[in-house]
């Protein structure tokens, strides 16, 4: 079959155009912007990639035009093939037609769903499933780094007796499936065990509130089987309700109080806890990853990772070799004495428990001396950033920082405003060159400069770290 992918650029739809080419697919694609480390991925699996929508594209004549999330109408390409009656489908419904649901070869779909620490988790899983012999397959809206490629198809021997198919582990996104498929991505995917990690307002250009996510995931619950296994944090008041309109599936709470029978918890450390289930210690994890959300992560991924036989002391030893994901507090590089690093972080939520990780493991490994400092860079880049509809939470999001530096942009608000109340802590600048300059001015040697966005913001990252290296010659 020779696909044409619409989008194919971004995290999800490169990934399945890698897992098309390995299941022998002929796949070409088009996207409006190319930018590392999909491009990297692609190029490297000889994936003709074409820069922007063109209508001289129908010329390819695919079996299948494959449309992202990205593609609106209007979209001259778009267009052109809806006017000739060219065959098209969505990226979640090729996938689950193709991949995990294939009549001849069903896959156990394990997928991770929430609004923060989806990547990380799934990672993690498919990393524990890897270590245990099980090969899995996966698809991860980042790199891992232990597998440095964000899709494979993993085993293709014959499941096991008791389980229908080998394992495909997914981040289960909670966005819009296209423009002619207003669901949520996750319902195609119809998993035997879903996380469900942790859930707030987000997305704020398709879903007015929080009220419209939880029906989401709501649909998501009823897409699993009595058989399957839902992983939930037991913390979370949203995933609660959700649970409430309807559970027709083992659950499996996790980040519960140590008393309460059954859930898994944590005791110990982020860096170095043991895993319990009720007051009885299952295993230990100790790792390099910072932050308590991580550790709930893993407490998550264990969960799961239980449910295709994966023992959790097996499990916890597992990530003691994980090495989390491609822009996920990623050292990109010290100049002058200062570590620039590069996170995903979009959302205040994420910026906060990103920054409060950094900040435990400095005054960790600082001891009683002074620890260094924070300089945190953002760039107001997703859509819901974009709308403004968040902008009053940035202050909370950036306090436990000493520096912020945020670029303003063309998004119909004032950064400026917003980051007020930060007083002298905060500075907003116009452009990518500003920035990077008043960041090199006030960076000092032992700073720790964090750069959060979920674009490519512009080169950023490369430009600090000359800027601090020509900062530091005499």
């Amino acid at each position: 079959m020779h696909i044409h992918i619409l989008g194919i650029c971004g995290t999800f739809m490169g990934g399945l155009a890698a897992l098309a080419r390995e299941a022998g697919h002929r796949v070409t694609g088009c996207d409006a912007g190319v930018y590392p480390p999909m491009s990297d991925q692609l190029r490297a699996l000889g994936i003709d990639l074409i820069e922007g929508f063109g209508a001289d594209q129908l010329a390819l004549q695919p079996d299948m035009f494959v449309i992202g999330n990205v593609v609106t109408r209007g979209n001259p390409l778009m267009e052109a093939l809806l006017d000739a009656g060219s065959p098209y489908t969505s990226g979640p419904q090729w996938l689950a037609e193709q991949v995990l649901h294939h009549p001849a070869r069903p896959r156990h779909v394990l997928a991770v769903a929430g609004t923060h620490g989806k990547t990380t988790t799934t990672s993690m899983l498919a990393w524990i499933l890897e270590c245990a012999g099980l090969k899995p397959g996966f698809l991860v809206g980042g790199v891992p780094q232990n597998f440095g490629v964000s899709a494979r198809l993993g085993s293709s021997e014959a499941a096991p007796a008791g389980r229908v198919g080998q394992p495909f582990v997914i981040e289960a996104d909670e966005y819009d499936t296209a423009l002619f498929d207003k669901r949520s991505k996750f319902v195609h995917y119809r998993p035997r065990t879903a996380v469900l990690n942790n859930l707030e307002h987000d997305h704020a250009d398709i879903f007015p509130d929080l009220a419209a996510i939880e029906t989401q995931f709501h649909h998501l619950v009823r897409t699993v089987p009595a058989s399957g296994r839902l992983v939930v944090n037991a913390r979370d008041d949203a995933l609660k309700r959700v649970l409430q309109r309807g559970c027709w599936t083992e659950v499996q709470r996790f980040g519960t109080k140590r008393e309460e029978p059954g859930g898994l918890c944590a005791r110990g450390e982020a860096h170095a806890f043991d895993v319990l289930r009720g007051s009885l210690k299952l295993g230990r994890v100790e790792w390099a990853l910072l932050g308590e959300h991580n550790q709930m992560n893993a407490l998550a991924a264990i969960g799961a990772a239980e449910h295709v036989g994966v023992a959790p002391d097996v499990a916890a030893r597992a990530l003691a070799s994980f090495e989390n994901v491609r822009r996920r507090m990623e050292l990109r590089g010290t100049a002058g004495g200062v570590a620039v690093f590069d996170d995903f972080a979009h959302h205040p939520t994420a910026m906060r428990t990103t920054i409060g990780g950094l900040r435990q493991k400095l005054a960790r490994t600082a001891g009683t001396g002074l620890a260094p400092r924070i300089l945190a860079v953002f760039e107001p880049r997703s859509n819901t950033m974009k709308l403004g509809s968040m902008k009053a939470q940035l202050p909370w999001a950036l306090e436990e920082a000493d520096q912020s530096f945020c670029l303003q942009g063309d998004y119909g608000w004032s950064a400026r405003e917003a980051m007020a109340p930060l007083g002298h802590k905060a500075q907003v600048h116009d452009t990518v060159d500003a920035l990077v300059a008043a960041v090199a001015r006030t960076a000092r040697p032992g700073d720790q400069v964090l750069c959060m966005s979920n674009g490519g913001f512009g080169g950023v990252h490369a430009k600090l770290l000359v800027a601090l290296g020509q900062q530091a010659v005499p």
